[in-house]
């Protein structure tokens, strides 16, 4: 294991070493949030893709794939299909608001007073999504050096704070291309070749396994229609995703470069599902689905090869969480401390100065996200209740608002609430991981939505005339205190 404890650990003093370098270049709130809103096609296609396909869609993608044969894909491919319904319909008209949080949107959308009970759902699903990426750490440092659940909390959370604190966005960016360029050689060009051969080949693996495992929609169409409901419109949605929206150089790039991310999502999907399957051969009475990639890794791979993709299911759980805890951080700040001290979002004090609080915000909520992992037990659980409050509460009145002219800030705020405390109850009478929470929750907020906005007053037209400039990019370098042009270099 001495070549494989080697990768791992240039590759995570690799990390650390970027965070530094992004220190001296995140210099300005727009730097240290959005990377000056100036990456390129490459870039923007890579770290995209990074953030999305965290541990859940590696070790979990497997995961499915043992369980379900290659209808297991669906989980990760319903990601892929979000983030290109987010980057061919809504990404050029996001990316050209240069805002920095989903709630500076609802309230540049309805005249304000939308943003702080948005930004609390919003904060409490980042904080979730961090959380749980962070106990993934426990999982991959057990297998490497069978270390206790804590330490490996611990020491996996602390070098992800301590890169997203240093440099913030261009760190994570920076860090999310190197774990990009590892999950693609780790996962795609190494394991799920070799995992195919050592199962015997497509033709062993159908000849030894049910004909199910080989079904389009073997996992059920109820599941999928779950999936498409919290993990396709969470894409839509999501702070973290729309951060890196927002670090785009132009709206075009959003648009492509989004939509070449979320392809390689769903070949990734598939990828997954077809190593999962080869695993139920070659082991075919797990104690675990979950235990089905790191099996296959430490029993079936050479060495230095074994350390290089489990180097990529670090990668994959690093992205996300990093990604997450920036989107904590940055909601947190901007979007409830700021408010709760008489400030709008975004203002208060000099870019420099902002960069100090942001980078304090990620300190602790990075402090934060460590102590709860160490504490929570169900993962799952927690990571249901956030996503079905995210899409319960906050899908309808943001596609409403980029939908709908009609939509007012009392429809906005009643979508939410209703949303928010029917998913609450539904999840107290069905369980917290059943379907009906997130069924009945979004239709109720659909209707807040309707009956509240229809009954009161249209939105302003100077608000409505705001908004539509700043979605056609008229007044954006206004708004994000930069220059409407960026020079090309380091974009990718």
């Amino acid at each position: 294991m001495a070549v494989d404890y080697t990768v791992i650990v240039l590759y995570l003093a690799g990390m650390l070493a970027m965070g530094w370098w992004g220190m001296r270049r995140a210099k300005s709130k727009s730097e240290f949030l959005v990377a000056g809103r100036r990456l390129g096609p490459w870039m923007y296609s890579g770290t995209m893709a990074a953030i999305v396909l965290g541990g859940a869609s590696t070790i979990g993608g497997v995961g499915l794939g043992y369980k379900y044969g290659l209808s297991g894909a669906w989980m990760v491919f319903t990601i892929g299909l979000g983030l290109l319904a987010l980057s061919v319909f809504f990404s050029a008209r996001i990316a050209r608001l240069k805002v920095y949080t989903v709630s500076e949107m609802l309230d540049l959308r309805y005249g304000g007073k939308a943003g702080v009970i948005s930004g609390v759902v919003m904060w409490a699903y980042t904080l979730m999504l961090a959380v749980t990426s962070t106990i993934a750490y426990a999982t991959i440092f057990d297998v490497l050096f069978d270390m206790p659940r804590t330490v490996a909390i611990v020491l996996g959370g602390a070098i992800v704070v301590a890169y997203s604190t240093l440099g913030g966005m261009w760190s994570i960016t920076l860090t999310d291309m190197v774990q990009f360029v590892v999950k693609t050689i780790g996962v795609l060009i190494l394991l799920l070749p070799i995992a195919v051969i050592k199962a015997g080949g497509f033709a062993e693996m159908k000849a030894q396994l049910p004909t199910e495992y080989f079904a389009p929609l073997g996992i059920g169409g109820e599941t999928i229609f779950t999936y498409v409901l919290i993990y396709t419109f969470g894409m839509l949605i999501g702070q973290d995703i729309w951060q890196r929206v927002f670090t785009a150089r132009t709206d075009k790039v959003a648009k492509w470069g989004g939509t070449v991310a979320g392809t390689y999502c769903l070949v990734y999907a598939l990828a997954g599902a077809v190593i999962g399957t080869a695993a139920k051969v070659l082991y075919p009475n797990l104690p675990s689905a979950d235990d089905a990639f790191a099996t296959i890794v430490k029993d079936e791979l050479p060495m230095g090869v074994r350390g290089l993709v489990l180097a990529a299911a670090l990668a994959a759980v690093m992205s996300t969480s990093s990604g997450a805890l920036i989107a904590c951080a940055t909601v947190a700040n901007n979007d409830i401390w700021s408010r709760l001290r008489g400030l709008t979002a975004g203002g208060g004090g000099e870019d420099h100065d902002e960069v100090k609080g942001n980078r304090l915000f990620i300190l602790l909520m990075g402090i934060a996200t460590i102590a709860i992992a160490i504490a929570l037990n169900d993962v799952v659980q927690a990571l249901t209740v956030a996503y079905n409050l995210l899409v319960g509460g906050l899908l309808v009145p943001i596609l409403g608002g980029l939908l709908w002219r009609r939509g007012t800030v009392q429809g906005a705020l009643a979508a939410v609430t209703v949303g928010g405390l029917s998913v609450i109850g539904l999840m107290w009478a069905y369980g917290i991981l059943a379907n009906e929470p997130v069924y009945y929750g979004l239709l109720a907020s659909l209707a807040a939505y309707v009956i509240v906005s229809l009954a009161t007053r249209p939105t302003d037209a100077a608000v409505l005339a705001n908004w539509r400039a700043r979605l056609a990019g008229q007044e954006a370098a206004e708004a994000d205190g930069t220059p409407e042009t960026v020079p090309a270099a380091a974009t990718g």
